[in-house]
């Protein structure tokens, strides 16, 4: 069969299937996945072109490889808290030695339960910030534990495909080890410093020509996947290390934005071809194992993340909803299994394995992650062992606070600068046990507890306060706070926060006596801010200088906007 004709049925039938499975709100992945079976040697076998395919699959890896490389910065983990840093370092950690444990004791050699303690531990990044962003829960405090794990277990993985790449092929002795050690510090140190020096400097010559800008960045990726390859490492450390090299310059992002379109289309390919490589004959052989590790996927690792939420002072809503984000492995497995089925490492029977448990936890994990709120009240009283509890203390030294201000962070932060300068009595509620310690220190009154929590409410006496003000960005959080509020007192002024229009129109149908939308407020308020300036340039000066300054007392704080969706797409 011509091979544009073998391509183009493969992209017609993987449309078709990505369709059917889109209707049951399944990610992308796991049609391209079932794609790669269906057109593979078990059914269709329309995978004649082997050669082609496998050329676009290393392409597309070397591609999403530089892109992640692109937003790998380690130092934006200084913006999370410790406790958010433990609970995504205990999951790595813990996950990695259960999933090894129980590859030993399932009769895996030494190598192979290495790969697949490695495996099981990872999360799909792409998969998990498209369902979050999709539910608008990025900035919740779960969704901020997530997030962090991501990064962490990014940077793991990154750091395991180096190793697997260099130091465990086939280099021989320790002397020649040692030497592709050194080597690949000194290239990488090469690299690092023309990325940092030399590339900004040329960013006004890039901005030029955005057709010029894309060239170069495929240009840069695949040359310095190409050099590490001759200097006997692996195409996807190369990659890695090349957009690493290029997340310092200005046009990082837009290099992202450009080559988004072509990842997608390679790594298509890339499922495909993993897909067409499952062996049913070899995955029936591991039904045993397999039965396990997905148990183990889907409820141990939400009930790892639940065991260290709780340690961190987080409540078991929290964790919950964390742990579930969590509940599959990640495309990095696939890729660490090919790269090990490459070294020799993995035999096929090992990829299958992983290949079909990636599909299926993904598969469950879409649903559990879209309907995690309605599952969360059927299973809360299970989960009190996971919950933060007030002690006695805590709760008898609550007074009633005439102002009551859910959610510290960032928009909170305004009311209450507000709030010490009129010398009001006022209580602060978050239940973010790094911001409730930090704003306590300051000498506010601050407690950590949930909007949704009935007698935590109670409690407060919420029914009694004069204003109560939500800054949760969370539409069912502020309706309940609403309900529980007028059933009591239709006199208290109820500020509450919303980004989506047709919801903030419902908080006001529910009673709220104003409903914040950030996105409209600041356009509305640079609005006033140019009428009363008018043309008169000093007082745009004086403006800007007093914003330049809360800018960076916001900064100062760790503050800052959504910073993800330029992942998803």
């Amino acid at each position: 069969m011509n091979a544009f004709i073998e391509l183009s049925l493969i992209l017609v039938i993987t449309t078709l299937i990505a369709g059917f499975l889109r209707i049951l709100k399944q990610p992308a992945v796991v049609g391209y996945v079932v794609s790669g079976l269906v057109i593979g040697p078990y059914l269709l076998n329309l995978s004649k072109s082997t050669d082609m395919l496998n050329i676009f699959s290393e392409m597309g890896i070397a591609i999403l490889l530089f892109i992640v490389g692109l937003h790998l910065n380690p130092t934006e983990i200084k913006g999370y808290g410790k406790n958010i840093l433990l609970v995504g370092f205990g999951q790595i950690l813990v996950t990695f030695t259960i999933g090894f444990v129980l590859s030993m004791r399932l009769g895996y050699p030494l190598t192979q339960a290495l790969y697949l303690g490695i495996c099981l531990t990872f999360s799909s990044t792409i998969i998990v910030l498209k369902l979050l962003s999709d539910k608008q829960d990025l900035e919740k405090l779960y969704g901020k534990i997530v997030i962090a794990a991501l990064i962490l277990q990014d940077i793991v993985a990154a750091v395991v495909i180096v190793v697997l790449g260099s130091v465990f092929g086939d280099v021989g002795s320790t002397a020649a080890i040692m030497v592709l050690i050194i080597k690949g510090l000194l290239i990488t140190l090469i690299i690092s410093v023309f990325g940092f020096y030399v590339l900004p400097s040329l960013s006004t010559f890039f901005a030029k020509s955005q057709e010029f800008l894309f060239l170069f960045s495929l240009a840069w990726g695949f040359g310095i996947a190409t050099l590490f390859h001759f200097l006997g490492f692996s195409t996807e450390i190369g990659a890695l290390v090349a957009g690493v090299a290029l997340s310092v310059t200005p046009y990082s992002q837009e290099i992202s934005s450009r080559l988004r379109s072509l990842r997608d289309f390679f790594v298509v390919m890339f499922f495909i071809v993993l897909g067409a490589q499952i062996d049913f004959n070899s995955a029936l052989k591991s039904i045993i194992p397999f039965i396990i590790f997905i148990l183990f996927i889907i409820f141990g690792k939400p009930l790892i993340v639940l065991c260290f939420t709780k340690i961190s002072g987080y409540n078991k809503k929290t964790g919950f909803l964390a742990g579930i984000s969590l509940s599959q492995i990640s495309e990095f497995s696939m890729i660490l299994a090919l790269l090990g089925l490459k070294l020799g490492h993995l035999d096929k029977d090992v990829v299958s394995l992983i290949t079909l448990l990636g599909v299926l936890s993904i598969f469950i994990s879409a649903y559990a992650i879209n309907f995690a709120e309605r599952i969360y009240p059927k299973i809360a009283r299970y989960l009190v062992p996971f919950e933060k509890k007030e002690t006695q203390t805590e709760l008898q030294s609550i007074k009633n606070a005439d102002v009551i201000l859910f959610g510290a962070d960032r928009v909170g932060y305004d009311f209450i600068k507000v709030f010490k300068d009129m010398e009001e009595d006022f209580l602060v509620v978050d239940f973010d046990p790094d911001i409730v310690k930090k704003i306590s220190g300051s000498g506010i009154h601050c407690m950590y507890g949930d909007a949704e929590d009935s007698e935590f409410l109670e409690d407060i006496a919420v029914e009694k306060a004069k204003m109560i003000i939500s800054t949760i960005p969370d539409f069912e959080t502020n309706n309940y706070l609403l309900h529980i509020i007028r059933k009591n007192n239709e006199k208290t002024i109820v500020i509450v926060l919303s980004y989506v229009l047709e919801e903030a129109m419902q908080l006001y149908e529910k009673g709220a006596t104003y409903v914040i939308m950030p996105h409209f407020i600041s356009g509305e308020f640079a609005a006033h801010l140019a009428k009363s300036a008018g043309f008169d340039i000093r007082k745009m000066h004086s403006n800007r200088n007093k914003h330049i300054d809360y800018l960076k007392e916001r900064r100062y704080l760790g503050h800052s906007h959504p910073k993800w969706h330029h992942l998803l797409g």
